[in-house]
């Protein structure tokens, strides 16, 4: 089963001190070794470059983009069709950002049903499940 990663596993990986830092960077390894089956999307690419560089972080921002390039040779294109998804997530959906409902519309057209993701907000959202970086990385007992 195949896994959408969402933009702040990859900033919480690479970023400064947070509570999921270290499940985000387990993640990302897991990814890496070919022992969970994710990708994302151009969508999170430009969120990680735009996010950063406004934090004046840009060569950090290139850096984790052109990884993100490299660990996914199969990321996700954002079409216009998920474009159009995405305002009728953001019509049935309040809380939900602009940038959650094209990742979530990307997901649905994909087949992708998982998120891993510290936002809450994809909770409330039909046919989409999320799940922390933290639940990942715990170990089954």
């Amino acid at each position: 089963m195949r896994i959408f990663l969402d933009t702040n596993v990859f900033l919480y990986a690479a970023g400064r001190p947070h509570p999921e830092h270290a499940a985000c960077v387990a993640v990302l390894q897991r990814v890496a070794a070919g022992s969970l089956d994710a990708t994302s999307s151009t969508e999170v690419v430009q969120e990680i470059l735009h996010v950063l560089s406004r934090r004046g972080r840009r060569e950090q921002a290139l850096m984790l983009a052109r990884g993100l390039i490299a660990l996914f040779p199969d990321l996700l294109s954002v079409t216009r069709g998920d474009v159009s998804s995405a305002c009728i997530l953001l019509d049935q959906y309040p809380r939900l950002s602009a940038r959650d409902a094209l990742h979530a519309s990307t997901m649905l057209r994909n087949g992708i049903d998982t998120i891993v993701s510290a936002d809450a907000d994809f909770d409330s959202v039909d046919g989409i499940r999320r799940v922390t970086p933290s639940a990942l990385t715990v170990p089954a007992h």
